[in-house]
């Protein structure tokens, strides 16, 4: 059966690189890494800054409000709680860089940790991450993790960019991950990036080279593909009031001129049937 083609609308733009979407408290957040800030969009697609911080990647929010990131090209969590305090924890005894984060509804942290090989390419992992800055490395041997997601029936879900492929983990009471399968074979040439889940437990995942948001079934069905022209196809995030509307966070830029910090930055949004799952 052929994917149905949506088409998405403008939505919002004016920024550097935008990446780590979240649906959070009526609005949508997002990171925009060259800027060094963190930034949100209410519904008419106004940009506010949140935060300032540098090089900031991925979000998610703890139980109590808690917001918590991680920073890219660095290996770093920080806490930024409701009152204004901001604590960061060095993490870079186990990675050089971290990037994507995900937040469980109990307040488990789950993170990508980005370390190089002798050959000078990138060996992936998955930390858990405590609030007091611990970390325990819960899987291992990834072809660069990338965008997280929790999956209705509780699995921790991943994209493995240079295995083109997602990847599920059964999550153990302790926040251990075991049982590690392939949730999408993404085929040649498509590499994945961010993520978001729907309550059917299908995945919005971008896949940025190939400029296509695709919706993916368990097991590799692709049932929905929103094509977007002129740029990198990098993070979808699922929200709005009903849970309806799709964020896509598209970037126009090059591998070169984004290691330079050179981009421009545009979210674009579409209707869907099915909303989104909670994820913080």
């Amino acid at each position: 059966m052929s994917a149905t083609t949506l088409r998405a609308e403008p939505f919002a733009n004016g920024f550097c690189f935008g990446e780590g979407p979240r649906w959070h408290d009526g609005r949508l957040w997002f990171t925009d890494g060259p800027a060094g800030v963190i930034r949100t969009v209410d519904d008419s697609g106004r940009l506010e800054v949140a935060i300032e911080t540098d090089r900031p990647s991925g979000l998610g929010w703890l139980p109590d409000g808690t917001l918590v990131l991680c920073t890219l090209l660095e290996a770093r969590v920080s806490f930024a709680t409701p009152d204004g305090e901001t604590v960061h924890h060095d993490l870079s005894d186990l990675a050089w860089s971290t990037n994507d984060l995900v937040v469980t509804t109990e307040g488990r942290i789950y993170v990508d940790l980005y370390d190089r090989t002798e050959s000078g390419g990138i060996a992936g992992s998955l930390g858990l991450v405590s609030r007091d800055g611990a970390v325990r490395v819960v899987a291992t041997d990834l072809a660069t993790p990338n965008g997280l997601g929790v999956l209705p029936n509780g699995e921790l879900v991943v994209s493995e960019t240079h295995g083109r492929r997602l990847l599920a983990f059964i999550i153990g009471d302790d926040g251990d991950l075991a049982e590690r399968r392939v949730f999408a074979e993404l085929g040649e040439g498509r590499h994945p990036d961010g993520l978001c889940v729907d309550a059917t437990g299908a995945v919005w995942v971008g896949c940025y080279d190939t400029a296509e948001f695709l919706r993916v079934r368990d097991g590799g069905e692709v049932t929905h593909r929103i094509d977007v022209a002129g740029g990198w196809a990098v993070a979808p995030a699922l929200g709005g009031a009903d849970g309806r509307d799709l964020y896509l966070v598209v970037n126009e830029t090059t591998h070169e001129k984004h290691g330079r910090g050179e981009s421009a930055g545009r979210i674009e949004r579409a209707r869907v049937d099915v909303p989104g799952v909670h994820q913080r």
